[in-house]
């Protein structure tokens, strides 16, 4: 199991404003190791966020995305106290989810 994510949401007027920062490897396939081996493809498919059960924010990404990629969004409706959801899925079929409190 990887790390957990580091989540921020802040809400300020009707808009909430969410940073994540993903602790995960995004291997692409192309590199090789030291023993000259092609390391295999481990990458985030597919995160997304909810907010009561709503997805606010649903992205796929692939091999291109960067080792412990950070991510922002926004979404209309959040405030103070409630909490947002963010999961993630990768192609060797891992999953996390990690929830914030909105401040």
């Amino acid at each position: 199991m990887s790390d957990p994510m580091r989540i921020r949401a802040q809400a300020q007027g009707d808009k909430t404003t969410v940073r994540v920062l993903v602790s995960h490897e995004m291997e692409s396939g192309q590199r090789k190791d030291a023993a000259g081996k092609t390391v295999p493809a481990w990458f985030i498919q597919n995160i997304s966020a909810t907010h009561h059960g709503k997805v606010v924010m649903n992205a796929q990404w692939g091999p291109a995305v960067s080792k412990n990629p950070f991510l922002q969004f926004s979404f209309r409706g959040g405030k103070a106290g409630d909490k947002v959801a963010v999961s993630w899925v990768d192609n060797k079929g891992d999953k996390r989810t990690d929830e914030a409190v909105i401040s």
